[in-house]
């Protein structure tokens, strides 16, 4: 009985790790990837102020640029940076990026928004 329990965890734990191998040859690019996107997030947040005041300011004009886009901006650069910041802490566990675009200067005339996390 009890070689046969033995048996039993070694096949339940071969059968944990198979997708774990199948992955192992990409999990250190996905790594290298998520820990670059989160140091470019945490120190380029800052730039999406001036990105969110041109983006609204050219769809609804200057006044809602210059203070919708304006408090927009802030909420956004807070938001990159944190998920830059996230990203570091957690960059052994590869996962998609919470904002969209990833990086800041990945079609800059997007607006920014963020997503739920996804295991990659």
């Amino acid at each position: 009985m009890k070689k046969m329990m033995q048996a039993l965890l070694i096949i339940a734990i071969m059968f944990l790790a198979a997708p774990n191998v199948v992955f192992a040859d990409q999990y250190p690019d996905k790594v290298v990837e998520k820990l670059g996107n989160g140091l470019a997030n945490a120190v380029t947040g800052v730039v999406e102020i001036p990105k969110t005041i041109t983006i609204i300011g050219n769809r609804d004009g200057v006044i809602h640029g210059m203070t919708i886009g304006f408090l927009t901006g802030i909420a956004n650069a807070v938001g990159r940076s944190l998920s830059g910041a996230f990203d570091i802490a957690t960059f052994l566990i590869p996962t998609t990026p919470f904002v969209k675009p990833s990086y800041i200067w990945d079609d800059f005339n997007r607006e920014t928004t963020f997503v739920e996390a996804h295991m990659r």
